[in-house]
């Protein structure tokens, strides 16, 4: 056909989509490694210290009641630092996030050290919980920057399993420390490896934020460039980014993030999950009081203690990551064959957005929290029996089966916002951490008036009662994100509008 302008008009060809990022899967592992080094500084500053509680008790000569209120703390301030980095990461970029964050960390570990009285324990531990407790949202956020959903899950397994390592050998080491160098030696040796991941992080990490580093097409420069690409720049073809006016890190930006929660899918995705870590939180602070007066342990045979839990941890987080992988193909299969999109064909946005994606994350969770109940509604009961394995082998499957609920949580948040991935993972870790708090804080107090068997006899059948939380996201929350989706496209063109 010949237009009026005399020139032949050609179909429009579509161009095909960019890829969601140019780093190849070697390539997305290794900096999944270096977040997951990061991270693992949250639970190894907080388990690390669990087997020297009764020797801090004696020197500073306070109660270990006194003492375990350091935990509380160090909770709260967990879940309340990530509502501040977890913006900053989300505006300024991941890079310069991590390089603040361990700045106070290692400070915070220097002030441990030289602490000589409660007061100045209970501050410096708070302080060492803002550096270290963001780490986990800003890995998180550099995961969703750089990863599918297709590929996110056993990613996301990789990067929990390595993380919760600290939940294994931090008792170990806190417990060896303590019994031969003292209860100082453990800030020192955690100032040591946290100097030597700064420096990692400062070597190979590039920054990854969307925004300002695009699907890894765009040239970095200044702080958001790692320090190997002055030796060894990237092989990818590299564009100069747009000069476009970056986000910046209001009052509102760091608020913002806090709407999630009045999401109803977000809301009671993160409520159960709340709920499962209370439990587990609340298992494994009361297990230094628990088995050292029964089991007449020491601090290296208490840390030793802590291996089940750890080690269920890593293999929840990191088995759930496959299971994550197995389940999103199979309901991609049946999203494909009722859509009648062949296998090769690459899904692209618009066919995801109506995408099943809390089936594909859900799909297994019911046979993991029926695991969680029973070994927790038993718990209590097995350490009357006065045979140490099996409190420790019911340990393992309490935080096996909680780890993985806590994957699957975090996967399903990222996938709900992944334009905000760090921040999404803050309300995630803040909610968790306050209700956490709150029942550290009390555990104690439970168990010498009800007794360790009623005591979690009563916390299993709390998260049985929560579980109707993951039905109405099974059944609606694919209806609610559509529903926010839509309401966010209208609020996106209104402010278009207002704009002109």
């Amino acid at each position: 056909m010949i237009s009026s302008a005399g020139s032949f008009d050609t179909p429009e060809k579509e161009l095909p989509e960019p890829p969601y990022h140019v780093f190849t899967l070697a390539k997305k592992k290794q900096l999944v490694y270096i977040v997951s080094l990061a991270g693992l500084f949250s639970p190894l500053s907080s388990n690390i210290y669990f087997p020297a509680l009764g020797r801090i008790a004696t020197d500073l000569n306070t109660s270990l009641t006194l003492i375990s209120l350091t935990i509380t703390v160090y909770m709260v301030v967990q879940g309340i630092a990530p509502s501040f980095w977890g913006p900053l990461s989300d505006t300024k970029g991941r890079r310069i996030t991590f390089i603040g964050t361990f700045a106070v960390y290692l400070i915070a570990n220097v002030g441990l050290a030289f602490s000589n009285s409660f007061v100045a324990l209970m501050v410096f531990r708070g302080i060492q919980a803002a550096g270290s407790a963001a780490t986990i949202s800003v890995g998180a956020g550099v995961i969703g920057d750089i990863t599918t959903a297709r590929e996110r899950g056993g990613l996301i397994g990789v990067f929990g399993g390595i993380r919760m390592m600290g939940q294994s050998i931090g008792p170990v080491f806190g417990g060896i420390l303590t019994q031969f160098l003292g209860f100082r030696s453990i800030f020192w040796f955690l100032f040591g490896l946290g100097a030597l991941t700064l420096l990692l992080i400062l070597l190979l990490l590039p920054e990854t934020l969307r925004s300002i580093a695009g699907n890894g097409t765009l040239r970095l420069t200044g702080i958001h460039r790692p320090f190997v690409y002055t030796f060894s720049p990237p092989d990818d073809a590299q564009i100069d980014r747009d000069p476009t006016p970056k986000k910046k890190l209001t009052v509102q930006s760091i608020i913002a993030p806090l709407k999630f929660l009045f999401e109803k899918d977000v809301f009671i995705t993160l409520f159960f999950g709340s709920i499962v870590y209370t439990v587990w939180s609340m298992v494994t602070s009361s297990t230094t009081a628990l088995f050292q007066a029964r089991f007449h342990l020491n601090d290296l045979q208490v840390g030793l203690a802590f291996l089940p839990n750890g080690a269920g941890c890593v293999a929840g987080s990191y088995l759930t990551g496959y299971l994550m992988d197995h389940d999103y193909r199979v309901v991609e299969a049946k999203y494909r064959e009722r859509k009648n999109i062949a296998e090769d064909v690459k899904l692209n946005k618009k066919e995801l957005a109506d995408f099943p994606i809390e089936e594909s994350r859900l799909r297994n969770i019911w046979w993991i929290v029926l695991i969680f109940v029973i070994t927790t509604a038993f718990y209590g009961f097995s350490l009357n029996l006065n045979v140490i394995a099996i409190p420790l082998i019911l340990q393992f499957f309490i935080a096996y089966t909680a780890t993985a609920v806590f994957s699957l949580n975090s996967a399903l948040v990222i996938d709900l916002y992944p334009g905000a991935s760090a921040s999404a993972t803050a309300v995630n870790n803040l909610m968790r951490c306050s209700v956490g708090a709150v029942g550290v804080g009390v555990v104690q107090l439970v168990i010498d008036k009800m007794g360790a068997g009623f005591t979690f006899l009563g916390f299993a059948l709390l998260t049985a009662g929560a579980t109707p939380c993951l039905i109405l996201e099974w059944c609606y929350g694919e209806g609610w994100r559509g529903e926010r989706r839509e309401r966010l496209r209208i609020a996106e063109e209104i402010a278009k509008e207002a704009g002109k």
